[in-house]
């Protein structure tokens, strides 16, 4: 693998799956030493979009550093094919596998960290589960930024859109999105159609990891300040820590740039934290 020069502009390309292709960019390390691959997957809805510049940057600054860095836009996010509507909790986990391959492919050997933010967060955790179940050998590190609880949480705080933009006054009257979905209809929430399936999938999805050893890295990046460690993360700290991994969760205070329609620029001590995690 070679490596690029502190100039380099990552690469962007379309990893086929069947069906469809998934949109991905490659930074390449800078320097001369692999320091780890890094898999980045995205959060859920409109926190994609509102978060892609601060994660750029992350990208750029980890790549710098040494790190090679896999940012990859899910089925029906992005410039993937397929609509939103199309996307179930499932193919998100293969594609994230999908990635995971490519990476081991195209990349030199070396710690292997799957980097989340909120609901990809949780997506990491459950990929790690499924990738452990093919390669028990295989040792994955996280790298969690802000992760919901669960995936009953980011199910209802994205079905909370609905009744707000109700409220408003901007959403037509209708028949609830929970009533649509128990139908096995597809509801349409903020501009975006859910599947009655990735409902169905994501609602019971947990931060559960399989046994260690390995390192989890948890950020949790509230507005809070001084920066506090969520009680249940303190939990969860000490659940991954009972089955084997190395943990450290830590606390930093930064405006909440997954909700903001006005683009954020990477936080300093976020920025901080992560690439000392990763060092």
């Amino acid at each position: 693998m070679t490596h690029a020069g502190p100039d380099a502009l990552p690469q962007a390309f379309f990893l086929l799956v069947d069906p469809g292709q998934r949109f991905c960019l490659f930074h390449a390390p800078q320097g001369p030493v692999l320091k780890s691959r890094v898999l980045y997957l995205h959060p859920f809805a409109e926190e994609m979009h509102a978060s892609r510049r601060v994660v750029a940057q992350q990208c750029r600054a980890l790549a710098a550093d040494g790190h090679a860095v896999l940012q990859i836009d899910l089925l029906g996010c992005g410039d993937s094919s397929g609509d939103f509507g199309d996307a179930t909790w499932s193919a998100w986990v293969q594609d994230a596998m999908l990635a995971l391959q490519w990476l081991n492919e195209h990349t030199a050997e070396a710690p292997t960290w799957l980097w989340g933010l909120r609901a990809g967060a949780l997506l990491a955790c459950n990929t790690t589960q499924a990738w452990h179940a093919q390669h028990p050998a295989d040792q994955l590190n996280l790298l969690l930024w802000q992760p919901v609880a669960s995936g009953q949480q980011q199910l209802q705080q994205f079905l909370r859109l609905h009744a707000a933009a109700q409220w408003l006054g901007r959403g037509a009257m209708g028949e609830p999105p929970e009533q649509r979905l128990a139908a096995g209809q597809h509801a349409h929430i903020a501009g975006y159609s859910l599947a009655p399936t990735m409902a169905a999938e994501l609602g019971p999805a947990r931060l559960e990891i399989p046994e260690g050893p390995g390192q989890v890295v948890v950020i949790d990046a509230g507005a809070a300040s001084p920066a506090h460690l969520s009680p249940w993360i303190a939990r969860q700290q000490a659940q991954w820590q009972a089955i084997g991994w190395q943990v450290d969760a830590q606390a930093v205070t930064v405006t909440p740039f997954w909700q903001n329609v006005v683009e954020s620029s990477l936080d300093t001590a976020l920025d901080k934290a992560t690439r000392e995690a990763l060092a």
